[in-house]
């Protein structure tokens, strides 16, 4: 299955991270993790390297544009 979700944490009313799901296979577990150099954005790769999620550190510091 090819679900996108968004869990997003909240702390104090603002968001605080969030964790984009951009598959949900059965048994799909992170095989690499790699964060981008300002470390906003770290993204799980499983075995075969395809992304199956990406934390966003801190929301309001990432555009859309850049997460897409």
């Amino acid at each position: 299955m090819t679900e996108r979700s968004l869990q997003v944490t909240y702390r104090k009313g603002r968001p605080f991270a969030a964790y984009l799901h951009l598959s949900h296979g059965t048994g799909e577990k992170s095989a690499r993790t790699v964060a981008t150099p300002d470390g906003l954005l770290i993204v799980d790769y499983n075995e075969a390297g395809q992304p199956v999620g990406v934390e966003i550190t801190a929301p309001q510091a990432v555009s859309l544009t850049r997460l897409n």
